[in-house]
């Protein structure tokens, strides 16, 4: 048998490939004692419960931008087709990172019960970040679950809440509203839902108040409900004509994340004081109304009590006019897609006259009219001449115009050419007139979209 000479050259190569193999079997072996693993199993074991904990962490890492970012994730469809998550994979680990430290998970279904693991560097358990970084996917655990629940709407039945789905439509996007002032608001809706520990370090509970105020049909009952969306708080609307007598264990069963409307107060507050809602808004029983939003609408401030309206009870007040040009501008670029027309000098020029239209007015002959944005247009110059040339007595309370009066001008309107050519769109447009003031005689409130000039006025 013929011999192969080993060469020197050959001996090194042989010892540093066995130092190199030494060298990496020691190196796994310090890196495996160099790490902790947390098993986080889907039951507990003794009991048979769930565990709370594994839901929250299996929420938690579908939301991390790491996931996205993995070889292979399983994809689920939720409630809705555009409601899509991210599951992990048990092949693939999950990196995260918290307070410097580098974390990573994997999961593994195959277990009896199903688990997750964290595997955490000791040098960073020494820090002592294991009980802040549970806690941290707690709190996003739940924002999340709380942005995906369904919300409801709150009526009292016999002294009991009872409850409906909230599907309003109705968003702080959507809303016709000086963007200003729409900014304003929701910077302060942010502020409030993060400043819990603000408010118990200054000792007060944690609740935010508003008083809408402003003529009927100008979008009050539309932007609380966009305020409930944009909160992802339930509604729990009050009507105290109904349910005074109960009003005080009512206020104490609402929930947490709750918005309370209370609407129309000026046509209660004339024969009553309800001492009990005054105490829930900054009473003892107050405390029982943390993180809750209350908002009361009127028509007017005019005769309320300034001790129901002075700061602590009521933070903030916002007006809702009429509709103006700019409001109107935004009406149509929501109604009917347009943002320029030739006619909009002549709209201009009509509420600069003093045309008195609520934003809900203007929207329904844009509604009725979206078939043609030169005939909606013109409907609406036609309704704002007549209720600009009607003044004194015939106007309601509120500055708006009488239906009665609206129609007669629309008559003679017609009759001097002015108005739109159509009589039929005439009658539609006057008969909504005419129901607006019939509600109104009857004390029925009126829904409708906010205007665009609101201006905030902060009483804290």
């Amino acid at each position: 048998m013929m011999m192969i000479p080993i060469t020197i050259t050959t001996l090194i190569i042989i010892a540093l490939a066995l130092l190199l193999f030494i060298f990496l079997i020691r190196r796994w072996r310090y890196s495996e004692h160099q790490h902790h693993h947390y098993r986080v199993p889907s039951l507990d074991n003794d009991s048979l419960q769930s565990n709370p904990l594994y839901r929250r962490v299996s929420t938690y890492l579908s939301s991390l931008p790491s996931l996205d970012d993995s070889d292979f994730a399983n994809l689920f469809v939720s409630r809705s087709p555009n409601d899509l998550s991210l599951r992990p994979d048990p092949n693939q680990p999950i990196l995260d990172s918290f307070l410097g430290a580098s974390l990573s998970w994997s999961h593994h279904p195959s277990d009896d019960p199903p688990s997750f693991v964290l595997t955490l560097p000791k040098r960073d358990l020494r820090r002592r970040i294991l009980r802040p970084y549970l806690h941290h996917i707690q709190s996003v655990s739940d924002e999340i679950d709380l942005k995906r629940r369904d919300l409801r709407l709150f009526t009292a039945l016999d002294g009991r809440w009872r409850s409906v789905p909230f599907t309003h439509p109705s968003t702080i996007e959507t809303v016709a509203m000086d963007p200003d002032l729409k900014t304003r608001v929701r910077s302060d809706l942010e502020s409030f839902l993060k400043s819990r520990q603000y408010y118990h370090r200054l000792g007060r509970v944690w609740k935010r108040s508003y008083l809408f105020h402003g003529p009927s049909g100008t979008g009050k009952s539309s932007f609380v409900a966009a305020m409930a969306r944009f909160l992802n708080y339930d509604v729990y609307d009050f009507d105290l004509a109904r349910n005074g007598a109960d009003l005080k264990s009512l206020l104490i069963g609402t929930t947490p994340r709750s918005l309370i409307l209370v609407e129309d107060l000026d046509r209660y507050l004339t024969d009553h004081r309800f001492p009990e809602l005054l105490n829930f808004m900054d009473g003892i029983v107050s405390c029982c109304g943390e993180e809750r939003v209350m908002v009361f609408t009127v028509n007017s401030r005019d005769g309320i009590d300034p001790a129901m309206l002075r700061p602590g009870r009521v933070d903030s007040h916002v007006y809702f006019p009429m509709c103006d040009f700019t409001a109107f501008k935004s009406l149509a670029s929501s109604y009917l897609g347009v943002k320029d027309h030739k006619l909009y000098p002549q709209v201009e020029e009509v509420f600069s006259a003093g045309a008195s239209l609520s934003p809900a007015e203007v929207g329904e002959i844009l509604i009725a009219n979206r078939g043609s944005p030169s005939r909606a247009i013109k409907t609406v110059i036609s309704a704002g001449r007549a209720s600009a040339r009607i003044g004194g007595g015939r106007r309601l309370s509120d500055g708006s115009v009488t239906a009665a009066a609206a129609v007669e001008e629309a008559e003679e309107a017609m009759v001097c050419g002015e108005g739109p050519p159509a009589l039929r769109e005439i009658k539609k447009l006057y008969g909504f007139l005419k129901m607006r003031g019939g509600s109104r005689k009857e004390g029925l409130p009126d829904s409708g979209r906010v205007s665009d000039s609101c201006p905030l006025e902060n009483t804290s």
